[in-house]
């Protein structure tokens, strides 16, 4: 039997394990599959990541949780892979085969002045914020800012644009921790201007996400119609892509519609790439400096020289992710990937036995959930087929949790998760409310060995 170690347990890491399981009639390997985080908590980005008002992405849990019960996995949370854990070397010591699904922990830097002044921050701190993740920054976040902008037009942009706008009683209803709960419905936001240096028939969004901004109870979309008009996607849709037409079309009913004089505002503009943060004298941020942005031949833009400031004491900067190197992987710094072919590790061009990849620290921060999936299949195939030679491998003998014990580490196994969410319900009905995150390392472990007592 293949033993398999599976690092990472969001979605490219579950599906992987899913792929290597479900495997053909009659081609069947054997596969033990242990599925390893840092965390003590399964399901990555789709419980760190994905807004804790997008209830419906968010039940995707349950679809990865049938995966992590099957008896062929299990579930080792809690078991740092790298610096201050078990080194790579080791885990190849243990298992047949290492599949990496670690995903891109870096966001991308803008590089302009003033990034770093107070009230500038990160889209995916907040985002961990409010989503109750253990290593959530403690700064905090100028909710008392009249307006905030947000610098990039993905899908993260308009969730934590939302965020910023939805109302406690729509939030009460979701896990959001009580602590960022209060903290959201205390705030003084008002104007959110979500802004990217392109046109709109190029921005990233999906029509789903667009289109929610529009349902926001006291909340309105404000657009700039002559922004939309100097895309010629925009004037002339036809040659666009069907999701590219349909966000065009969302925004031409915005453009058309007269405004309502609602309480919150979010401001969608475009074509403005931004030079600088700028300093309102004592460090904090007064607003930021845009560059107007024109069409250019290669379907890009170009600078016009003209620039426009949009006053705010709030910046989060969304412009995408990076992945980092994994201590004892190679590296390629200008994709932020491992170098791989299907998945299979490379290592100055040559195969690594039993080493492989998914996700984003193989493909790069692209895609959307479902993406992961013929991602993960790609490569749990191309282990199988390498199936003979990976079962010639020497590995330590014994169960592979003993090795990783013996180096001090102390995994959180499926029954302590289901105490973690036994705790979250507790909490929740604590506060009349439903199930509400725990969003701190103590707390977490201390539920999840709560569980075995």
């Amino acid at each position: 039997m293949l033993r398999i170690a599976v690092v990472g347990s969001g979605p490219s890491g579950v599906y992987t394990a899913q792929s290597l399981l479900d495997q053909p009639a009659g081609q069947r390997v054997p596969v033990a599959v242990d599925v390893l985080d840092r965390l003590p908590c399964p399901f990555g980005l789709v419980r760190y990541g994905v807004a804790p008002d997008h209830e419906k992405i968010k039940s995707l849990q349950g679809t990865l949780r049938q995966v992590l019960e099957r008896p062929e996995v299990r579930f080792l949370g809690n078991v740092q892979v790298g610096e201050g854990g078990v080194p790579a070397a080791r885990l190849r010591e243990l298992y047949h085969a290492v599949v990496y699904c670690v995903g891109a922990a870096r966001d991308r830097r803008l590089g302009i002045p003033g990034e770093d002044l107070a009230g500038s921050f990160s889209a995916t701190d907040f985002v961990a914020w409010y989503s109750a993740h253990p290593d959530a920054p403690g700064a905090a976040f100028p909710l008392s800012a009249r307006a905030a902008v947000v610098i990039g037009v993905g899908n993260v942009a308009v969730d934590v644009a939302r965020i910023l706008v939805r109302g406690q009683a729509e939030l009460r209803l979701t896990d959001m921790p009580q602590g960022p709960l209060d903290a959201l419905a205390a705030g003084a936001v008002r104007d959110v201007y979500m802004v990217g240096r392109r046109g709109p028939s190029q921005a990233k969004f999906t029509t789903k996400e667009l289109r929610e901004l529009g349902t926001l109870p006291g909340a309105e979309v404000v657009v700039d119609e002559t922004e939309l008009a100097a895309d010629p996607g925009y004037t002339d849709p036809s040659a666009l892509p069907g999701a590219a037409k349909r966000n065009v079309a969302a925004l031409r009913g915005w453009a058309g519609a007269p405004g309502g004089g609602a309480e919150r505002r979010v401001h969608l503009r475009f074509f403005l790439r931004p030079v600088e943060i700028l300093d309102d004298g004592t460090g904090s941020v007064a607003g930021v400096r845009f560059e107007r942005t024109a069409p250019d031949a290669a379907g890009g833009v170009r600078g016009t020289g003209t620039f426009v400031d949009i006053p705010a004491q709030f910046v989060l900067r969304s412009v995408g992710y990076r992945g980092v190197p994994l201590p004892g992987l190679p590296f390629d710094p200008a994709g932020g990937t491992v170098p791989h072919e299907q998945g299979r590790v490379l290592r100055d061009g040559e195969r690594s036995p039993g080493e492989y990849v998914a996700g984003w620290i193989k493909r790069g921060p692209t895609g959307v959930i479902g993406t992961n999936r013929p991602c993960a299949k790609e490569t749990a195939h191309a282990l199988l087929a390498d199936a003979p030679a990976l079962a010639a491998r020497r590995v330590a003998a014994g169960d592979p949790l003993t090795g990783l014990r013996a180096l001090g580490l102390d995994p959180v196994e499926w029954p302590g998760w289901l105490g973690i969410e036994t705790a979250e319900a507790a909490l929740g009905r604590s506060l009349s409310r439903g199930s509400v995150k725990i969003g701190d390392w103590a707390g977490l472990l201390a539920a999840a060995r709560g569980a075995h007592r």
